[in-house]
């Protein structure tokens, strides 16, 4: 069902089975799959390319010009995968002549008022709370679960199955597999519970564990920790995913566990 009281560019593409509630607005240069419901209000601008099975709320805003001063008019694209669910008053930002463009996975839950800015890229299957903002070409993997109110700066990884606390200001990458606590940015533990939803068995998330106390809990610097995880931790996709991502972080890694707060 498409209302009269929506505005809708004849050269749009849109799929099958699509609900385009009032004053929504898609432009021309937009392409949105099979049965998606674009809320009223909603607003789908040039280079939008969403999959099928989406759900856009009120006032949310995607491919929105960047918010980047190097921007200069090029054509990008903001990329949306399938069975999204996109909250009131989202805005994604289209890519920059850095990447061409942003990219969401599938099946993620984007809350009210959360940004995602320009070149950024996110997994699937995570869930991002209430105003959370992530600038220009951060990565976040799958499952990830980013706490309300949270800032990410610009260029910081996010690994897969993590977990930040809500209200934490990021600036280093996070590793997967952990819990970031929001007062000091320090590792928390692992995401035990996110990885037991998750069909890890109990044997890997201890192996997942005991390389987290080598690398967070001994002491040791990273550098050194990774060489004696591999020595003492039986090798699996995760240690590996776990080392890979350390040894080719830019920005640094989040602070190791500390008993008391700094």
């Amino acid at each position: 069902m498409i209302s009269p009281l929506a505005y809708i560019h004849p050269d749009a593409r849109l799929g099958n089975n699509i609900t385009v509630e009032p004053f929504a607005y898609i432009a021309g240069d937009v392409e949105i799959g099979d049965n998606c419901w674009i809320g009223p209000g909603a607003v789908i601008h040039d280079g939008a390319r969403i999959g099928k099975g989406c759900k856009i709320h009120t006032a949310a805003s995607i491919a929105c010009l960047p918010q980047d001063l190097k921007f200069r008019g090029e054509k990008t694209t903001a990329v949306i995968g399938d069975y999204n669910d996109i909250r009131e008053y989202v805005t994604i930002s289209r890519g920059t002549a850095s990447t061409g463009t942003t990219v969401i996975g599938d099946h993620n839950l984007l809350m009210a008022y959360v940004h995602v800015g320009h070149d950024c890229v996110v997994g699937s299957r995570c869930v991002i709370a209430n105003r959370v903002s992530l600038a220009g070409e951060v990565h976040v993997g799958d499952w990830a679960v980013i706490g309300g109110h949270a800032a990410i700066h610009q260029w910081t990884r996010i690994g897969d199955h993590v977990m930040i606390q809500g209200g934490a200001l990021l600036g280093k990458d996070v590793p997967p597999f952990v819990v970031v606590r929001n007062d000091t940015l320090r590792f928390a533990g692992v995401n035990k519970i996110g990885l037991s939803r998750r069909d890890f068995t109990q044997q890997r998330i201890d192996e997942i564990h005991e390389a987290c106390r080598i690398l967070f809990q001994s002491g040791l610097n990273y550098m050194n920790g990774c060489e004696e995880v591999e020595r003492t931790v039986p090798q699996s996709p995760e240690r590996d995913q776990l080392l890979e991502f350390i040894r080719t972080s830019q920005r640094g890694i989040i602070k190791p566990y500390a008993s008391n707060r700094e």
